[in-house]
């Protein structure tokens, strides 16, 4: 059982990332690459998710039915393609501005997303329960990640499953995802990643597996220049996703 008052909260990036709330949607903000990363997340997590339980990824309408958690959802740059292939979606994020951006987009797009300005904790605490629970660049921002993994593990339901994308704690991503993209190329505002929060692939599962999910895959994700465009790959040195299953 949680301790009372434990949180995997740090406010301090809450804050950072509720000062661009009002960019999300701008595909040429602060927000540009993870617009140009979002695709290839996208047809990962439908992909999983669509075989996992039984269903044709190619399918519009694949997800129906399940009930999906993003949490960390920002402005629903994730949410908002999930629901339109069919989910139930729930948007959660600690910070009201972003919510309040999700919300606001949402309904200019004539989508139903149930946005919550509530931590992982919280959901958990009241119970909340769903097919697929999302992670997605969010481990690395939270201030205990087997805190968050064991309370984001408490709301898979049996047969479900959780995916997450965060980064690699190597030289070549300090190199790539810091001095690169923060400082050199500029695709990130400097002090968006800490590299000593970033996590290890080993540690990720490690996390999961002691929160009662078995993982099932992992993959790595790689930006190619020539194309400007992310890539699944089997190097996951930098960025990579893993997907962990319940069972029944």
């Amino acid at each position: 059982m949680p301790k009372q008052g434990e949180t995997t909260i740090d406010r301090a990036e809450v804050e950072q990332f509720s000062k661009l709330a009002a960019q999300w949607w701008d595909e040429r903000g602060p927000m540009a690459m993870l617009h140009k990363f979002n695709p290839v997340r996208l047809t990962y997590v439908r992909d999983q998710v669509a075989t996992h339980f039984g269903r044709n990824p190619r399918q519009i309408g694949c997800l129906s039915g399940l009930r999906m958690l993003d949490i960390g959802c920002g402005g629903g740059i994730l949410s908002e393609p999930l629901a339109r292939l069919g989910a139930s979606v729930v948007g959660a994020d600690p910070s009201d501005s972003n919510i309040e951006v999700a919300r606001k987009h949402a309904a200019q797009v004539d989508l139903v997303i149930d946005y919550r300005a509530v931590t992982a904790e919280d959901l958990a605490d009241r119970g909340e329960k769903f097919d697929v629970v999302l992670a997605m660049e969010v481990v690395e921002h939270v201030a205990d990640v087997g805190l968050f993994v064991r309370r984001c593990a408490e709301m898979v339901r049996p047969g479900g499953m959780m995916i997450a994308a965060t980064l690699n704690r190597t030289m070549k991503s300090f190199a790539l995802a810091i001095v690169g993209a923060e400082y050199v190329l500029r695709w990130l505002p400097r002090g968006t990643h800490r590299w000593d929060r970033f996590v290890t692939p080993a540690e990720l599962e490690a996390a999961m597996q002691g929160a009662g999910l078995n993982v099932v895959d992992e993959r790595g994700v790689v930006y190619r220049v020539m194309g400007d465009r992310w890539e699944l790959s089997t190097d996951m040195d930098v960025n990579y996703m893993l997907t962990a299953a319940r069972g029944a």
